[in-house]
């Protein structure tokens, strides 16, 4: 019997428990805190950087991972784009880091326990295959980079994913990711935190935003939050840090 049912690889995908790293990450949110006198930066605040993060994100990387997903036999040269377009290193450096966290995923863990599922014969398989090769020494460094959105795209073409929804989830696990950091930095508490994730504001955000870059190409994607930069690239320059950027 074969049976794919697209939503159970998306709940696998969108678990908080994957071990892609981004808790080791606040996209700039810990510089922000830190920049700022940490008692004034309340709810108020940290919804309007929230609000800021997703339009930064879908400005720059949304369009590269819609390409990823949408012309899955692009993958390494839309990384290769995609790496030559990320001017913050630092951002950069966290894009890698999570990008090759879910290749490793990919190829440990879903690649090789469903063989009726995953085909020769998929454009977006073999795409993953070959990149996950590249990946690998003595090839590192030298055909791939494995930044997070290519690699998030291809993967939920190959479960069969659509897009929209994979681009939605895309966007929420940002999210997700901003207030888990908000929680740990003593923002808001972990009821907030959930109440945050399920308020209107941010499905408006998300919808919003995905409506913007819908059809975007990756020739015009281009930061239109450029303090995000500064935030994310002076997170480095802290005296001390409990995230990674």
């Amino acid at each position: 019997m074969s049976f794919v049912e697209p939503n159970h690889y998306l709940l696998v995908l969108s678990d908080s428990a994957l071990p892609l790293g981004s808790f080791a990450f606040s996209s700039g949110l810990e510089s922000f805190i830190a920049h700022h006198r940490p008692q004034l930066v309340g709810h108020a605040e940290l919804q309007k950087f929230i609000v800021l993060s997703i339009a930064s994100v879908s400005s720059t990387v949304l369009p590269y991972m819609l390409a990823a997903h949408r012309r899955p036999q692009d993958l390494m040269r839309l990384d290769n784009d995609l790496d030559a377009s990320t001017l913050c290193q630092v951002a950069r450096r966290a894009s890698v880091a999570q990008g090759r966290a879910l290749i490793a995923v990919w190829d440990r863990c879903f690649a090789s326990n469903d063989s009726e599922r995953w085909t020769e014969n998929d454009d977006s398989v073999r795409a993953l295959k070959a990149f996950t090769i590249a990946l690998r020494p003595p090839h590192t460094s030298a055909q791939a980079y494995g930044h997070f959105p290519v690699v998030w795209g291809a993967v939920n073409r190959a479960m069969s994913v659509p897009l929209k929804t994979a681009a939605y989830v895309f966007l929420f696990k940002h999210a997700q990711s901003l207030l888990s950091a908000a929680v740990r930095s003593s923002v808001v508490g972990p009821y907030k935190a959930q109440s945050i994730l399920a308020c209107g504001w941010l499905q408006e955000s998300i919808a919003c935003a995905l409506d913007t870059e819908w059809e975007t190409d990756v020739r015009d994607a281009g930061q239109v939050v450029p303090l995000m930069d500064l935030w994310v690239g002076l997170h480095e320059k802290l005296y001390s840090r409990i995230f990674n950027s």
